[in-house]
């Protein structure tokens, strides 16, 4: 059997795709959902085979959801979309599956045979094209303006906005929230780049700093700066990362 999870916020596009399902008796579907942070919940919680995933989700969108879980946790996925330039594009050159909305029957039987064939199989290739996908289209998308923390089958969601600071912890990245920490499967390297730069500064190989928070600024030595946060947390940023705080002080 393979266990499918819909992942769709259109109702009848839902419908549409349990339809076609209902077709083929290898095909468990074992939930559907209408918004990104129910489809990240039920994908750790369930580990379906295929995820029918939409692109356009409001708030945390297809991407958004695949790039909570590390590639060795994904499932298959056929991703909807109602076309979007940059998304095809994306799948076209990396040789991941799509479905254009209306879904059309014969499209969709292509595509879950290919799944079949797929299933099984070493995934390397696969999860090496969904990195590729997921590179193009956070690069074409913007700033994430929520990060997902997962903690086994738990999820939770911070707005970026929210984050007072970030430190870095091995190859994931520790969220300092209101004087709650959150784990969070990233380097901090990569979360630097999804964070938008007029709000968050990197002051150290091993911190960011949301510009909101710093209370005060004292110079230090060789051009170091000691930074307080509102919470009274104290940084110093590296003599490489100073001088763009220079420039944000003139």
């Amino acid at each position: 059997m393979i266990r499918v999870l819909i992942a769709d916020d259109e109702p009848l596009a839902r419908e549409r795709i349990r339809t076609l399902l209902a077709a083929h008796p290898d095909v468990e579907l074992v939930a559907e959902c209408g918004d990104g942070e129910d489809t990240i919940r039920e994908l750790a919680a369930r580990r379906p085979d295929l995820v029918f995933l939409d692109v356009q989700m409001p708030e945390l969108d297809g991407f958004a959801v695949l790039a909570a879980f590390p590639a060795d946790e994904r499932p298959y996925v056929v991703f909807v979309t109602a076309f979007d330039e940059h998304a095809v594009r994306a799948f076209e050159v990396n040789a991941v599956d799509y479905l254009l909305k209306p879904v059309e029957p014969r499209r969709f039987e292509s595509s879950l045979a290919r799944v079949r064939e797929r299933i099984g199989r070493p995934p390397a290739d696969r999860d090496a094209a969904l990195d590729a996908v997921l590179t193009e289209l956070r690069r074409a998308r913007g700033h994430a303006s929520r990060l997902v923390v997962r903690d086994g089958s738990r999820v939770s969601f911070v707005r970026a906005e929210e984050i007072d600071w970030i430190d870095a912890a091995g190859n994931y990245a520790r969220l300092h929230v209101g004087g709650s920490v959150h784990l969070l499967r990233e380097p901090l390297k990569a979360l630097e780049a999804r964070l938008d730069p007029e709000r968050f500064l990197r002051v150290h190989r091993s911190a960011i700093v949301n510009l909101e928070r710093i209370a005060s600024v004292e110079p230090y030595f060789h051009g170091e700066y000691i930074l307080t946060l509102r919470d009274g947390t104290r940084l110093t940023s590296s003599r490489t990362q100073s001088a763009r705080l220079r420039n944000l002080l003139r």
